[in-house]
């Protein structure tokens, strides 16, 4: 089946690749729309930049939350379920893709979409801008061009049928999902689901830092919600510490005392994953601030240092033998 429309849009032109079943969906504030799709130039080679099923993931789009391409809501609009349609677009819809793309590309690799963006004022974010960090996205956005999409539409979703996604979620609701979250992290802690529980401390950390981008840094609002940032990040920290992620550890602490140093709790944390890799110097250092910052930890630094000093004792021993051994061995 192949029919060529206009959709009664300027600058688009639509054309049907297999029929869908049913009428067009109902759609309200909130409705879910899940597809796959192809994003293609308009060039000789219909040259591929971008295919979900690659990716490994649907798209994902929430009807009326201002998605940066606007077209894209119109398109699906014009579908039915199971449909696959080609659209081209002229360069008036594609404007935002660059940046749309560079979000996309984040989530599937597993980034936060937002990384690297800075609070500033309109202007100042356009400079944030300049490069997206892919350079087919780059060179999108030096030479905005007319492009195709090719979708399938899976399903259409009333708003009350499924969970919200955190990007998807009003301020309201992201505040709300936080202690949900942080809740649900230390019922998978207790079970000792640490992975599981990981996710949702740092499910409930993005949330709060998407907040914060929209924050002053150190002003009243900011620090707010750094407040409840923190223990999410020491909890993630601590599940790190068990499934053995000493190095993720490192790093996340080290962030968080750049910030704040006198967390003695983030200094323990540190601490126990310098200790882990045989950083014996770092190790030592952190557990003694520890004591100083809060003296109510001191047992657990002593009972931890003594158990640092065993386990470098017993590795010089096991490197002694190892040294002797291969001497030995090449002097016969």
């Amino acid at each position: 089946m192949e029919e060529t429309y206009l959709l009664n849009v300027e600058g688009v032109k639509k054309k049907i690749l297999h029929g869908g079943q049913g009428e067009l969906p109902k759609l309200q504030d909130g409705s879910k729309f899940t597809f796959h799709f192809q994003t293609l130039k308009d060039d000789f080679e219909r040259t591929v930049i971008d295919d979900s099923r690659e990716a490994g993931m649907p798209m994902e789009i929430i009807v009326g939350k201002m998605f940066k391409l606007e077209i894209w809501e119109t398109l699906l609009s014009s579908m039915r379920i199971g449909e696959v349609a080609e659209f081209w677009c002229d360069s008036i819809h594609t404007g935002m893709y660059a940046l749309v793309s560079r979000g996309m590309r984040r989530i599937a690799e597993g980034r936060d979409p937002l990384e690297g963006q800075k609070h500033r004022c309109g202007m100042g974010n356009m400079f944030d801008y300049h490069s997206t960090g892919y350079d087919d996205l780059d060179e999108l956005q030096r030479t905005p061009q007319p492009l195709i999409f090719i979708m399938e539409l899976f399903r259409v979703e009333d708003p009350s049928a499924y969970k919200r996604d955190t990007w998807a979620m009003s301020k309201e609701e992201k505040l709300a999902a936080v202690p949900v979250l942080h809740s649900e992290g230390n019922r998978l802690v207790l079970r000792r689901e640490f992975a599981q529980a990981a996710a949702k401390y740092q499910e409930a950390v993005i949330c709060l830092r998407n907040l914060q981008a929209k924050e002053k840094p150190w002003e009243d609002g900011w620090l707010k919600l750094e407040s409840l940032v923190t223990p999410l990040v020491l909890n993630y920290c601590q599940c790190q510490l068990e499934l053995g992620e000493y190095y993720e550890v490192l790093e996340h602490t080290t962030e968080l005392l750049q910030k704040h140093n006198d967390n003695a709790k983030a200094y323990f944390k540190r601490a126990k994953a310098h200790a882990a890799v045989w950083n014996e110097r770092e190790a030592r250092e952190d557990f003694q601030r520890v004591a100083h910052l809060d003296p109510s930890m001191a047992a657990a630094v002593k009972k931890e240092l003594k158990q640092l000093g065993e386990r470098m004792r017993k590795k010089h021993v096991e490197d002694r033998k190892r040294y002797q051994g291969l001497f030995q061995s090449s002097q016969g």
